[in-house]
Protein backbone atom coordinates (compact mmCIF):
# COMPACT_ATOMS: atom_id res chain seq x y z
CA UNK A 1 0.00 0.00 0.00
CA UNK A 2 1.17 3.62 -0.90
CA UNK A 3 1.81 5.95 2.13
CA UNK A 4 -2.06 7.25 3.23
CA UNK A 5 -2.27 10.56 2.61
CA UNK A 6 -5.37 10.83 5.05
CA UNK A 7 -6.17 9.75 8.28
CA UNK A 8 -10.18 9.17 8.66
CA UNK A 9 -11.07 9.01 12.29
CA UNK A 10 -13.79 7.01 14.07
CA UNK A 11 -14.73 7.75 17.47
CA UNK A 12 -17.10 5.77 19.36
CA UNK A 13 -20.06 7.39 18.65
CA UNK A 14 -19.97 7.40 14.88
CA UNK A 15 -20.33 3.44 13.98
CA UNK A 16 -22.04 4.60 10.78
CA UNK A 17 -20.52 3.54 6.94
CA UNK A 18 -22.56 6.56 5.79
CA UNK A 19 -20.36 8.69 8.37
CA UNK A 20 -19.95 11.77 6.39
CA UNK A 21 -16.29 11.55 7.48
CA UNK A 22 -16.43 8.11 4.99
CA UNK A 23 -17.40 9.50 2.02
CA UNK A 24 -14.62 10.47 0.11
CA UNK A 25 -12.40 7.30 1.49
CA UNK A 26 -9.56 6.65 -1.03
CA UNK A 27 -9.19 2.73 -1.03
CA UNK A 28 -5.67 3.47 -2.11
CA UNK A 29 -4.34 5.76 0.02
CA UNK A 30 -6.70 6.73 2.98
CA UNK A 31 -6.51 4.77 6.95
CA UNK A 32 -9.33 4.64 9.08
CA UNK A 33 -8.18 5.26 12.82
CA UNK A 34 -10.16 4.16 15.93
CA UNK A 35 -8.40 4.39 19.41
CA UNK A 36 -9.65 2.63 22.77
CA UNK A 37 -8.68 5.54 25.36
CA UNK A 38 -8.12 4.51 28.87
CA UNK A 39 -8.79 8.29 29.80
CA UNK A 40 -11.36 8.61 28.03
CA UNK A 41 -13.16 5.91 30.20
CA UNK A 42 -12.10 8.03 33.06
CA UNK A 43 -13.11 11.48 32.49
CA UNK A 44 -15.94 10.64 34.63
CA UNK A 45 -15.93 7.32 36.82
CA UNK A 46 -17.97 5.59 33.67
CA UNK A 47 -20.16 2.41 34.12
CA UNK A 48 -18.41 -0.98 33.18
CA UNK A 49 -21.36 -1.92 30.65
CA UNK A 50 -20.70 1.57 28.86
CA UNK A 51 -17.15 0.93 28.73
CA UNK A 52 -18.59 -2.67 27.34
CA UNK A 53 -20.63 -1.32 24.91
CA UNK A 54 -18.53 1.17 23.29
CA UNK A 55 -15.43 -1.13 22.73
CA UNK A 56 -17.47 -4.45 21.89
CA UNK A 57 -19.09 -2.03 19.07
CA UNK A 58 -16.20 -0.19 18.16
CA UNK A 59 -14.18 -3.51 17.41
CA UNK A 60 -17.07 -4.91 15.87
CA UNK A 61 -17.46 -2.24 13.57
CA UNK A 62 -13.57 -1.92 12.97
CA UNK A 63 -13.58 -5.65 11.76
CA UNK A 64 -16.87 -4.51 9.13
CA UNK A 65 -14.39 -2.11 7.82
CA UNK A 66 -11.61 -4.19 7.46
CA UNK A 67 -13.92 -6.64 6.03
CA UNK A 68 -14.93 -4.49 3.07
CA UNK A 69 -11.25 -3.51 2.12
CA UNK A 70 -10.68 -0.35 4.38
CA UNK A 71 -7.40 0.58 5.94
CA UNK A 72 -8.23 0.27 9.91
CA UNK A 73 -5.47 1.75 12.08
CA UNK A 74 -6.93 0.26 15.72
CA UNK A 75 -5.73 1.15 18.92
CA UNK A 76 -6.39 -1.40 22.04
CA UNK A 77 -5.96 -0.12 25.42
CA UNK A 78 -4.45 3.05 24.79
CA UNK A 79 -2.94 4.99 27.78
CA UNK A 80 -3.10 7.72 25.67
CA UNK A 81 -6.15 10.62 25.42
CA UNK A 82 -7.35 10.64 22.17
CA UNK A 83 -5.75 13.62 21.10
CA UNK A 84 -2.80 11.93 22.29
CA UNK A 85 -2.93 9.01 20.61
CA UNK A 86 -3.77 11.00 17.50
CA UNK A 87 -1.23 13.39 17.80
CA UNK A 88 1.30 10.05 18.00
CA UNK A 89 -0.44 7.95 15.00
CA UNK A 90 0.04 11.27 12.89
CA UNK A 91 3.52 12.18 13.71
CA UNK A 92 4.65 8.65 13.06
CA UNK A 93 2.52 8.19 9.80
CA UNK A 94 3.86 11.30 8.78
CA UNK A 95 0.30 12.19 7.75
CA UNK A 96 -0.75 16.19 7.51
CA UNK A 97 -4.26 15.75 6.90
CA UNK A 98 -7.25 14.40 9.02
CA UNK A 99 -10.97 13.71 8.38
CA UNK A 100 -13.30 13.28 10.94
CA UNK A 101 -17.08 14.44 11.94
CA UNK A 102 -17.62 16.74 14.60
CA UNK A 103 -17.17 15.01 18.10
CA UNK A 104 -20.18 14.76 20.01
CA UNK A 105 -18.56 16.23 23.05
CA UNK A 106 -17.31 19.91 23.56
CA UNK A 107 -14.48 18.82 25.22
CA UNK A 108 -13.33 16.82 22.77
CA UNK A 109 -13.91 18.78 19.89
CA UNK A 110 -11.73 21.69 21.57
CA UNK A 111 -9.39 19.37 21.95
CA UNK A 112 -8.61 17.90 18.51
CA UNK A 113 -9.24 21.53 16.62
CA UNK A 114 -6.12 22.86 19.11
CA UNK A 115 -4.30 20.18 18.37
CA UNK A 116 -4.72 20.66 14.35
CA UNK A 117 -3.88 24.53 15.17
CA UNK A 118 -0.70 23.84 17.64
CA UNK A 119 0.50 20.48 15.15
CA UNK A 120 0.04 22.33 12.12
CA UNK A 121 -1.74 19.95 10.24
CA UNK A 122 -5.05 19.99 7.89
CA UNK A 123 -8.45 19.60 9.82
CA UNK A 124 -11.63 18.13 7.58
CA UNK A 125 -13.87 18.69 10.51
CA UNK A 126 -17.49 17.51 8.74
CA UNK A 127 -20.96 18.40 10.33
CA UNK A 128 -22.29 14.97 11.44
CA UNK A 129 -25.14 14.46 8.58
CA UNK A 130 -26.95 11.64 10.97
CA UNK A 131 -29.38 14.19 12.00
CA UNK A 132 -32.36 15.53 10.55
CA UNK A 133 -31.89 19.28 11.90
CA UNK A 134 -28.51 20.88 10.97
CA UNK A 135 -26.42 23.87 13.35
CA UNK A 136 -27.36 26.35 10.50
CA UNK A 137 -30.94 25.54 10.36
CA UNK A 138 -30.99 25.10 14.55
CA UNK A 139 -29.50 28.61 14.73
CA UNK A 140 -31.71 29.82 12.11
CA UNK A 141 -34.44 28.58 13.67
CA UNK A 142 -33.19 29.51 17.11
CA UNK A 143 -32.19 33.45 16.45
CA UNK A 144 -34.26 36.38 17.55
CA UNK A 145 -36.69 33.99 19.17
CA UNK A 146 -38.07 35.26 22.94
CA UNK A 147 -38.21 31.57 24.33
CA UNK A 148 -37.03 28.31 22.95
CA UNK A 149 -39.32 25.67 23.18
CA UNK A 150 -39.78 21.85 21.94
CA UNK A 151 -43.02 22.30 20.72
CA UNK A 152 -42.62 25.32 18.16
CA UNK A 153 -39.53 23.57 16.81
CA UNK A 154 -41.02 20.07 16.76
CA UNK A 155 -43.70 21.31 14.83
CA UNK A 156 -41.50 22.62 11.88
CA UNK A 157 -39.24 19.46 12.25
CA UNK A 158 -42.69 17.31 11.41
CA UNK A 159 -43.81 20.19 8.23
CA UNK A 160 -39.86 19.87 7.05
CA UNK A 161 -39.75 16.16 6.71
CA UNK A 162 -43.66 15.42 5.96
CA UNK A 163 -44.09 13.25 9.11
CA UNK A 164 -47.39 12.33 10.29
CA UNK A 165 -48.93 15.02 8.39
CA UNK A 166 -52.51 14.50 6.51
CA UNK A 167 -52.65 14.83 2.57
CA UNK A 168 -53.54 18.91 3.47
CA UNK A 169 -50.41 19.23 5.62
CA UNK A 170 -52.12 19.31 8.63
CA UNK A 171 -51.21 16.83 11.73
CA UNK A 172 -52.92 13.42 11.68
CA UNK A 173 -55.62 13.15 14.03
CA UNK A 174 -56.09 16.94 14.14
CA UNK A 175 -53.46 17.94 16.42
CA UNK A 176 -49.88 17.96 17.17
CA UNK A 177 -48.89 16.41 20.45
CA UNK A 178 -50.65 13.49 22.42
CA UNK A 179 -48.86 13.54 25.21
CA UNK A 180 -52.14 14.33 27.85
CA UNK A 181 -52.67 10.81 26.87
CA UNK A 182 -49.13 9.13 27.31
CA UNK A 183 -48.27 9.59 31.40
CA UNK A 184 -50.88 6.54 32.83
CA UNK A 185 -49.26 4.78 35.35
CA UNK A 186 -49.51 0.71 35.49
CA UNK A 187 -52.90 -0.29 36.97
CA UNK A 188 -52.71 -1.31 41.19
CA UNK A 189 -52.40 -4.64 40.41
CA UNK A 190 -48.89 -4.12 38.21
CA UNK A 191 -47.96 -4.16 35.06
CA UNK A 192 -49.06 -7.57 33.58
CA UNK A 193 -46.84 -9.60 31.43
CA UNK A 194 -44.32 -7.30 29.41
CA UNK A 195 -43.26 -8.45 26.07
CA UNK A 196 -39.61 -8.32 26.71
CA UNK A 197 -37.63 -6.68 24.34
CA UNK A 198 -34.71 -8.57 22.07
CA UNK A 199 -31.63 -8.76 23.93
CA UNK A 200 -28.61 -10.68 22.39
CA UNK A 201 -26.26 -12.91 23.96
CA UNK A 202 -22.22 -11.70 23.79
CA UNK A 203 -20.42 -13.18 21.14
CA UNK A 204 -16.87 -13.99 21.26
CA UNK A 205 -15.63 -10.58 20.85
CA UNK A 206 -18.00 -8.84 23.25
CA UNK A 207 -17.16 -11.78 25.68
CA UNK A 208 -13.09 -10.53 25.46
CA UNK A 209 -14.31 -7.00 25.80
CA UNK A 210 -16.52 -8.01 28.89
CA UNK A 211 -13.45 -9.90 30.51
CA UNK A 212 -10.97 -7.22 29.50
CA UNK A 213 -13.15 -4.50 30.99
CA UNK A 214 -13.18 -6.55 34.09
CA UNK A 215 -9.44 -6.49 34.69
CA UNK A 216 -8.79 -2.72 33.13
CA UNK A 217 -11.79 -1.09 35.08
CA UNK A 218 -12.21 -3.51 38.43
CA UNK A 219 -13.43 -0.25 41.04
CA UNK A 220 -15.53 0.84 37.98
CA UNK A 221 -19.13 1.32 39.04
CA UNK A 222 -21.78 -1.00 37.53
CA UNK A 223 -22.53 -4.68 36.56
CA UNK A 224 -21.84 -6.40 33.51
CA UNK A 225 -23.84 -9.63 34.40
CA UNK A 226 -26.64 -7.95 32.15
CA UNK A 227 -25.05 -7.29 29.20
CA UNK A 228 -27.38 -7.99 26.16
CA UNK A 229 -26.68 -4.55 24.10
CA UNK A 230 -26.97 -4.34 20.25
CA UNK A 231 -23.28 -3.79 19.08
CA UNK A 232 -23.48 -4.17 16.14
CA UNK A 233 -25.76 -2.62 13.43
CA UNK A 234 -27.16 -6.31 12.37
CA UNK A 235 -28.36 -6.97 15.86
CA UNK A 236 -29.51 -2.94 16.05
CA UNK A 237 -31.95 -3.30 13.36
CA UNK A 238 -33.50 -6.86 14.14
CA UNK A 239 -33.48 -4.98 17.25
CA UNK A 240 -35.77 -1.98 16.03
CA UNK A 241 -37.90 -4.48 14.31
CA UNK A 242 -39.00 -6.65 17.34
CA UNK A 243 -39.32 -3.34 19.22
CA UNK A 244 -41.99 -2.09 16.39
CA UNK A 245 -43.44 -5.58 15.97
CA UNK A 246 -44.11 -6.29 19.74
CA UNK A 247 -43.82 -3.79 21.82
CA UNK A 248 -44.75 -0.10 20.66
CA UNK A 249 -48.63 -0.84 21.00
CA UNK A 250 -47.67 -0.42 24.54
CA UNK A 251 -45.19 2.31 24.74
CA UNK A 252 -47.24 5.18 24.22
CA UNK A 253 -49.70 5.03 27.65
CA UNK A 254 -47.45 3.43 29.76
CA UNK A 255 -44.29 5.01 28.77
CA UNK A 256 -44.24 7.35 32.07
CA UNK A 257 -44.57 4.31 34.31
CA UNK A 258 -42.12 2.83 36.91
CA UNK A 259 -42.82 -0.49 38.62
CA UNK A 260 -40.19 -2.96 40.42
CA UNK A 261 -38.12 -5.45 38.40
CA UNK A 262 -39.79 -3.93 35.34
CA UNK A 263 -36.16 -2.59 33.97
CA UNK A 264 -37.28 -2.02 30.58
CA UNK A 265 -40.90 -1.62 30.79
CA UNK A 266 -42.85 -1.17 27.34
CA UNK A 267 -39.62 1.56 26.11
CA UNK A 268 -37.78 0.73 22.73
CA UNK A 269 -34.24 0.66 24.85
CA UNK A 270 -32.88 1.93 21.16
CA UNK A 271 -31.20 4.98 22.53
CA UNK A 272 -27.58 3.12 22.50
CA UNK A 273 -28.03 2.12 19.19
CA UNK A 274 -29.28 5.52 17.48
CA UNK A 275 -26.77 7.18 19.94
CA UNK A 276 -23.37 5.16 18.83
CA UNK A 277 -25.19 5.74 15.16
CA UNK A 278 -25.60 1.77 14.72
CA UNK A 279 -29.10 3.21 13.53
CA UNK A 280 -30.40 6.24 11.77
CA UNK A 281 -33.44 8.08 13.42
CA UNK A 282 -35.05 8.29 9.60
CA UNK A 283 -35.19 4.51 9.49
CA UNK A 284 -36.36 4.54 13.16
CA UNK A 285 -39.05 7.18 12.26
CA UNK A 286 -40.20 5.21 9.53
CA UNK A 287 -40.04 2.03 10.45
CA UNK A 288 -42.68 3.57 13.60
CA UNK A 289 -45.14 4.75 10.55
CA UNK A 290 -44.96 1.43 9.02
CA UNK A 291 -45.98 -0.43 12.16
CA UNK A 292 -48.72 2.14 13.01
CA UNK A 293 -50.12 1.51 9.40
CA UNK A 294 -49.74 -1.97 9.39
CA UNK A 295 -51.06 -2.72 13.00
CA UNK A 296 -53.69 0.20 13.58
CA UNK A 297 -51.98 1.15 16.07
CA UNK A 298 -52.91 4.25 18.43
CA UNK A 299 -51.93 7.34 16.81
CA UNK A 300 -51.32 8.70 20.60
CA UNK A 301 -48.15 6.10 21.65
CA UNK A 302 -46.79 6.82 17.80
CA UNK A 303 -46.61 10.34 17.79
CA UNK A 304 -45.38 10.41 21.88
CA UNK A 305 -42.39 7.95 20.04
CA UNK A 306 -42.04 10.48 17.31
CA UNK A 307 -41.81 13.56 19.29
CA UNK A 308 -38.91 11.51 20.87
CA UNK A 309 -36.38 11.32 18.19
CA UNK A 310 -37.80 14.01 15.77
CA UNK A 311 -38.41 16.75 18.69
CA UNK A 312 -36.62 16.20 21.56
CA UNK A 313 -33.59 14.52 20.57
CA UNK A 314 -33.01 16.86 17.31
CA UNK A 315 -33.91 19.77 19.88
CA UNK A 316 -31.36 19.36 22.36
CA UNK A 317 -28.49 18.72 20.02
CA UNK A 318 -29.38 22.22 18.89
CA UNK A 319 -29.64 23.26 21.99
CA UNK A 320 -25.94 21.81 22.78
CA UNK A 321 -23.95 23.57 20.30
CA UNK A 322 -25.82 26.63 20.32
CA UNK A 323 -24.86 27.21 24.13
CA UNK A 324 -21.73 25.42 25.02
CA UNK A 325 -19.39 25.66 26.70
CA UNK A 326 -21.91 28.00 29.07
CA UNK A 327 -24.37 24.92 29.54
CA UNK A 328 -21.73 22.98 31.27
CA UNK A 329 -21.02 25.93 33.97
CA UNK A 330 -24.57 26.74 34.25
CA UNK A 331 -25.70 27.40 38.10
CA UNK A 332 -29.10 29.00 38.22
CA UNK A 333 -29.76 28.68 41.75
CA UNK A 334 -26.06 28.38 42.95
CA UNK A 335 -26.31 24.48 44.20
CA UNK A 336 -23.35 23.60 46.22
CA UNK A 337 -23.52 20.10 48.00
CA UNK A 338 -21.87 16.77 46.90
CA UNK A 339 -23.57 14.16 45.27
CA UNK A 340 -24.69 11.50 47.64
CA UNK A 341 -22.22 8.79 47.69
CA UNK A 342 -25.34 6.36 47.37
CA UNK A 343 -26.29 7.56 43.65
CA UNK A 344 -23.02 5.09 42.92
CA UNK A 345 -23.69 2.05 45.53
CA UNK A 346 -27.91 2.46 45.73
CA UNK A 347 -27.73 1.89 49.57
CA UNK A 348 -30.21 4.10 50.40
CA UNK A 349 -33.16 3.75 52.60
CA UNK A 350 -35.56 5.43 50.24
CA UNK A 351 -37.31 2.69 47.64
CA UNK A 352 -37.74 4.98 45.07
CA UNK A 353 -34.07 5.89 44.16
CA UNK A 354 -33.07 1.99 45.33
CA UNK A 355 -34.75 1.05 42.25
CA UNK A 356 -34.10 3.76 39.77
CA UNK A 357 -29.96 3.42 40.61
CA UNK A 358 -30.47 0.00 41.33
CA UNK A 359 -31.65 -0.64 38.02
CA UNK A 360 -28.66 1.76 36.66
CA UNK A 361 -26.01 0.14 38.07
CA UNK A 362 -27.34 -3.30 36.99
CA UNK A 363 -28.21 -2.27 32.88
CA UNK A 364 -26.59 1.11 32.72
CA UNK A 365 -30.03 2.01 31.96
CA UNK A 366 -33.33 3.50 33.30
CA UNK A 367 -35.85 5.25 31.39
CA UNK A 368 -36.54 9.34 30.95
CA UNK A 369 -39.20 9.56 34.24
CA UNK A 370 -36.60 7.78 36.44
CA UNK A 371 -34.03 10.06 35.37
CA UNK A 372 -36.09 13.10 35.43
CA UNK A 373 -38.64 12.85 38.08
CA UNK A 374 -36.81 10.44 40.54
CA UNK A 375 -33.21 10.59 40.53
CA UNK A 376 -33.16 14.01 38.56
CA UNK A 377 -36.01 15.53 41.16
CA UNK A 378 -34.05 14.67 43.88
CA UNK A 379 -30.69 16.06 43.04
CA UNK A 380 -32.51 19.51 42.13
CA UNK A 381 -34.21 19.09 45.35
CA UNK A 382 -31.41 18.46 47.36
CA UNK A 383 -29.44 21.49 46.25
CA UNK A 384 -26.66 18.87 44.49
CA UNK A 385 -24.00 21.03 42.40
CA UNK A 386 -25.05 20.73 38.80
CA UNK A 387 -21.70 19.53 36.74
CA UNK A 388 -21.66 16.75 39.86
CA UNK A 389 -24.76 15.51 38.66
CA UNK A 390 -24.13 15.75 34.97
CA UNK A 391 -20.96 13.95 34.96
CA UNK A 392 -23.24 10.97 36.80
CA UNK A 393 -25.42 10.68 34.58
CA UNK A 394 -23.12 11.01 31.95
CA UNK A 395 -20.73 8.30 33.76
CA UNK A 396 -23.76 5.61 34.39
CA UNK A 397 -26.08 5.14 31.34
CA UNK A 398 -25.03 3.41 28.26
CA UNK A 399 -26.56 5.91 26.13
CA UNK A 400 -25.43 8.65 27.75
CA UNK A 401 -23.29 10.97 24.90
CA UNK A 402 -22.19 14.38 26.25
CA UNK A 403 -25.06 16.39 23.47
CA UNK A 404 -27.70 14.30 24.53
CA UNK A 405 -27.48 14.00 28.48
CA UNK A 406 -25.67 17.52 29.45
CA UNK A 407 -29.20 19.69 27.81
CA UNK A 408 -31.10 16.95 29.68
CA UNK A 409 -29.66 16.92 32.42
CA UNK A 410 -28.40 20.61 33.30
CA UNK A 411 -31.26 21.93 31.13
CA UNK A 412 -34.42 19.96 31.86
CA UNK A 413 -33.75 17.75 35.42
CA UNK A 414 -31.72 20.48 37.31
CA UNK A 415 -33.28 23.72 35.80
CA UNK A 416 -29.39 25.02 36.11
CA UNK A 417 -30.04 27.19 33.10
CA UNK A 418 -32.71 29.19 34.64
CA UNK A 419 -35.27 27.99 32.27
CA UNK A 420 -33.05 29.00 28.91
CA UNK A 421 -35.66 26.07 26.88
CA UNK A 422 -38.02 24.36 29.50
CA UNK A 423 -40.76 26.83 30.61
CA UNK A 424 -40.83 25.95 34.44
CA UNK A 425 -38.25 23.83 36.73
CA UNK A 426 -39.27 19.94 36.88
CA UNK A 427 -40.32 19.27 39.87
CA UNK A 428 -42.67 16.96 42.30
CA UNK A 429 -42.80 15.43 45.86
CA UNK A 430 -43.19 11.96 46.94
CA UNK A 431 -47.28 11.45 45.92
CA UNK A 432 -46.39 11.90 41.96
CA UNK A 433 -43.64 8.70 42.29
CA UNK A 434 -46.29 7.24 44.64
CA UNK A 435 -48.99 7.55 41.86
CA UNK A 436 -46.28 6.90 39.15
CA UNK A 437 -44.73 3.91 40.70
CA UNK A 438 -45.12 0.78 43.56
CA UNK A 439 -42.08 2.25 44.90
CA UNK A 440 -43.28 3.43 48.12
CA UNK A 441 -45.16 0.19 49.17
CA UNK A 442 -42.80 -0.96 51.27
CA UNK A 443 -40.85 2.09 52.02
CA UNK A 444 -39.91 3.73 55.59
CA UNK A 445 -40.71 7.20 54.70
CA UNK A 446 -44.40 7.92 53.70
CA UNK A 447 -44.64 10.22 50.71
CA UNK A 448 -47.71 12.10 52.04
CA UNK A 449 -46.30 13.04 55.48
CA UNK A 450 -44.24 16.52 55.13
CA UNK A 451 -41.61 16.31 57.81
CA UNK A 452 -40.64 14.09 60.70
CA UNK A 453 -38.85 11.05 60.90
CA UNK A 454 -41.24 9.37 58.46
CA UNK A 455 -41.69 12.00 56.25
CA UNK A 456 -40.59 11.24 52.41
CA UNK A 457 -37.38 13.36 52.24
CA UNK A 458 -38.35 13.91 48.24
CA UNK A 459 -42.12 15.63 49.87
CA UNK A 460 -39.99 17.21 52.59
CA UNK A 461 -37.35 18.73 49.88
CA UNK A 462 -40.00 19.17 47.73
CA UNK A 463 -42.23 21.86 49.80
CA UNK A 464 -38.94 23.58 50.96
CA UNK A 465 -37.73 23.76 47.58
CA UNK A 466 -41.23 25.83 47.05
CA UNK A 467 -41.14 27.60 50.23
CA UNK A 468 -37.39 28.98 49.16
CA UNK A 469 -38.83 29.42 45.38
CA UNK A 470 -42.27 30.57 46.05
CA UNK A 471 -41.80 33.75 44.08
CA UNK A 472 -40.82 32.23 41.27
CA UNK A 473 -43.37 29.90 41.57
CA UNK A 474 -45.94 31.91 41.91
CA UNK A 475 -45.04 34.29 39.40
CA UNK A 476 -45.21 31.35 36.61
CA UNK A 477 -48.69 29.88 35.30
CA UNK A 478 -47.41 26.62 34.98
CA UNK A 479 -45.92 26.54 38.72
CA UNK A 480 -49.07 28.88 40.29
CA UNK A 481 -50.76 25.66 41.29
CA UNK A 482 -48.03 24.26 43.79
CA UNK A 483 -47.93 27.36 45.68
CA UNK A 484 -51.63 27.92 45.97
CA UNK A 485 -51.20 24.75 47.80
CA UNK A 486 -47.88 25.77 49.55
CA UNK A 487 -50.53 28.68 50.85
CA UNK A 488 -53.07 25.84 52.73
CA UNK A 489 -50.14 24.69 54.86
CA UNK A 490 -49.97 26.52 58.27
CA UNK A 491 -47.25 28.70 58.36
CA UNK A 492 -46.33 26.87 61.77
CA UNK A 493 -45.81 23.59 59.31
CA UNK A 494 -44.26 25.42 56.74
CA UNK A 495 -41.43 26.55 59.59
CA UNK A 496 -41.49 22.45 60.78
CA UNK A 497 -41.10 21.04 57.18
CA UNK A 498 -37.94 24.07 56.65
CA UNK A 499 -36.14 22.98 59.55
CA UNK A 500 -36.49 18.69 58.90
CA UNK A 501 -35.50 19.98 55.56
CA UNK A 502 -31.75 21.60 56.73
CA UNK A 503 -31.45 18.28 58.34
CA UNK A 504 -31.86 16.19 55.53
CA UNK A 505 -29.50 18.63 53.48
CA UNK A 506 -27.07 18.22 56.26
CA UNK A 507 -27.04 14.16 55.90
CA UNK A 508 -27.96 13.69 52.17
CA UNK A 509 -25.10 10.27 52.64
CA UNK A 510 -27.52 8.92 55.77
CA UNK A 511 -30.87 8.65 54.02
Amino acid sequence: MNQPKRLILILGDQLDKQNAALKDYDFQRDEVIMIESVPEAQVVWSHKAKIALFLSAMRHFAQELKAEGYSVHYIQDSSLSIVDALKDALEKKNISQLVCIEPGEWRLKQDIEKLAKDANFHLDMREDDHFYCSHREFREWAANKKELRLEFFYRLMRKTHDILLDKDGNPEGGQWNFDQDNRKPYPKSGPGIIETPILFEPDAITRDVIAFVKKQYPEHPGSLDHFRWPVTREQALEALQYFVDYRLRNFGIYQDAMWTDTPYGWHSILSSSLNLKLLNPREVIAAVVDAWKKYSLDLSTVEGFIRQILGWREFVRGMYYLDMPKMAADNYYDHQRSLPSWYWTGKTNMRCMQNAIGQTLNYGYAHHIQRLMVTGNFALLAEILPSAVCDWYLAVYVDAIEWVELPNTAGMALFANGGRFTSKPYIASGAYIKRMSNYCGDCQYKPDVRFGETACPVTTLYWNFLIQHREQFDGNPRTRLMTANLKKIHDADQAAIVEHAQKILNNLDRL
